[in-house]
């Protein structure tokens, strides 16, 4: 995607800080991106009914209405419900999972400073309406993406295979740990670990890698399941797999007291 790809496409801020934010406007302009920045959620929220934008970034810590009640209001909507909202906050793994379970469409630490914010927005906006476009190409003429999990967590991955709508399979190989995703369409169709399989598999592969910064992740595109063994959405199972990490991490807790 070019500088002039982004040209009409337009990007609402919603940002307290007023200097940081005039920052990131500078960053998302030299992309190509029309701006409007507001301090004020609620007086944000009534900006959408003239003029939609093509993203929200919305920061986390916000006094009047948080980030995370965007997607259930907006999402209730017909109008502006197919408008993806980026969650901004200060990083972690509790912020990243807050914002997936709340429904918003991705996280951006904004500890990375504007430029690196901006070139995410620009991404992610990529792969979203024009298909999955990795930023580095392999030398190997079938992988699409591959890398490490230090870099992209999971979650994150699965993800942007779903938005993007692939098709093909996921490797993922962390410590002991060797399964697959198939996807059709964003849609995932297969998975196996071991002797696990279907939705099961996906639940204890997200499970077993979260948190992870050892292990490794590769993509190969148009290679479909035999058989489909996943009948639950991407989001259905990324729920359900944070759900019972936050029960045994709550039991772990618990067994200390």
């Amino acid at each position: 995607m070019s500088t002039n790809g982004a040209v009409n496409q337009r990007i609402l801020v919603i940002d307290s800080n007023v200097f940081f934010a005039r920052r990131l406007t500078e960053a998302l302009k030299a992309h190509g991106f029309d701006v409007t920045h507001s301090t004020q959620p609620a007086y944000a929220l009534t900006m959408l009914e003239w003029n939609a934008p093509t993203a929200i970034l919305c920061a986390t810590n916000l006094r009047e209405m948080s980030v995370f009640d965007l997607p259930r209001i907006l999402h209730n909507d017909a109008a502006t419900t197919n408008i993806p909202i980026l969650a901004m906050g200060d990083g972690g793994e509790q912020a990243l999972m807050e914002a997936f379970r709340a429904g918003c469409d991705d996280y951006i630490d904004r500890r990375r400073g504007p430029e690196n914010i901006a070139a995410q927005v620009r991404t992610f906006l990529l792969s979203r309406l024009e298909g999955f476009r990795p930023t580095q190409m392999l030398e190997s003429e079938q992988t699409v993406l591959e890398g490490s999990l230090s870099h992209l967590d999971l979650p994150g991955v699965v993800q942007m295979l779903a938005h993007s709508r692939q098709s093909g399979v996921l490797y993922i190989n962390a410590e002991l740990l060797d399964g697959t995703i198939f996807f059709n369409r964003g849609e995932v169709l297969h998975a196996e670990v071991g002797e696990i399989i279907g939705n099961d598999a996906v639940i204890h592969i997200i499970k077993n890698c979260n948190g992870l910064d050892r292990g490794v992740y590769k993509f190969v595109p148009g290679k479909l399941a035999a058989t489909r063994t996943v009948f639950r959405t991407v989001t259905e199972l990324m729920l359900e797999a944070l759900r019972e990490i936050d029960e045994e991490r709550a039991a772990n807790d618990g067994g200390y007291k």
